[in-house]
């Protein structure tokens, strides 16, 4: 039996990832702090450590106990634009810590580190965006990403430890973290929904992504390390057919079946137009054709009514204030 490290594995694509792990029969252990997941996302048959990739003790200690087969690294904080207001804290826990994972995956033989990068890494690049696009990110989330993805590259010609990148974009869908004020722009539509409240948008909604997901994104992380095709490879994830984020909020009323008003605040600092080309992971992987944006938004809505209203919590350490958006100091 595989046994694999899911780190973040209370979090949103985390949670899914493990699920998919244990049907495939892996004995998982799942290494979450909690700061934006919760436990009961962790699959009962998952044994649950709660601590953080930054403790270098504890990462040690589990690495030592349970033999790793496999490291799936999706523990971090993914918050692109607040990523710019917490620098300290984002290079810590996003660079530093994986920093630590990979240490120990190289002294403990691990067959294969999957890593859960970020569309992030293209920065204002032209889309679609491939694999060979030269990455140029634009924020400090951005800037950690890419840094992990060039030490898993050095650290593989170096010692031999194998590696899978995946570069996943706007996932969206069950066990997302419905009260994250800064990310997360579908939980956020729904549960300002929820409450009848209008939803924000950052400028005239005309950006446009490509809303992923999860069952599109998942599976394909999980089952990597079969694919030996698949090793030492930078993969994009996600959906093919962009929209604006106007589009994104009808579509969700639609789903949820409220309808709600848009509020639209100042436009922040933020890539205006990103989406991915998948010829290389259709190729490698054979994938299926992904579920429309409104199939879906739908399945998520359905979740999203069942787990009910979350209070939003403000990021308790904003290091820089300046140029804040007024919006994410509210109450």
């Amino acid at each position: 039996m595989a046994v694999s490290l899911v780190t973040g594995g209370a979090g949103f694509i985390g949670a899914h990832v493990t699920n998919e792990l244990i049907a495939a029969g892996h004995k998982v252990v799942v290494l979450d702090d909690l700061s934006g997941g919760f436990r009961e996302n962790v699959n009962p048959a998952a044994v649950f450590v709660h601590g953080s990739i930054t403790d270098a003790e504890l990462v040690q200690k589990l690495f030592a106990e349970h033999h790793f087969d496999y490291v799936y690294h999706l523990a971090a904080y993914a918050a692109e634009g607040l990523s710019h207001f917490i620098k300290r804290f984002n290079y810590n826990n996003n660079l530093i810590g994986s920093v630590i994972l990979i240490n120990e995956s190289v002294k403990h033989k691990v067959k294969c580190f999957v890593f859960t990068s970020s569309i992030a890494v293209y920065g204002a690049a032209k889309p679609p965006m491939t694999e060979e696009t030269i990455p140029m990110p634009e924020d400090p989330y951005g800037i950690a990403k890419l840094a992990v993805e060039q030490d898993l590259r050095c650290t593989h010609e170096m010692f031999g430890l194998n590696y899978i990148i995946f570069r996943p974009h706007n996932v969206y869908g069950e066990y997302q973290n419905l009260g994250d004020r800064y990310r997360n722009v579908v939980g956020i539509f729904m549960n300002q929904l929820m409450q009848g409240k209008p939803l924000t948008v950052f400028g005239d909604g005309s950006q446009t992504r490509a809303f992923s997901y999860i069952g599109d994104v998942a599976p394909y992380i999980a089952n990597s390390v079969n694919v030996p095709q698949a090793y030492n490879q930078v993969f994009n994830v996600g959906a093919d057919r962009e929209f604006t984020v106007n589009e994104l909020a009808e579509t969700t009323m639609k789903a949820m079946g409220i309808q709600g008003e848009l509020r639209h605040l100042p436009a922040r600092n933020e890539v205006l137009h990103a989406h991915s080309d998948h010829s290389k992971i259709r190729r490698v992987f054979n994938t299926s054709e992904p579920l429309s944006l409104l199939d879906g938004l739908t399945k998520m809505a359905s979740w999203a009514k069942d787990s009910g209203i979350r209070k939003s919590s403000k990021f308790s350490n904003i290091e820089i204030t300046e140029k804040l958006p007024s919006v994410w100091l509210e109450d």
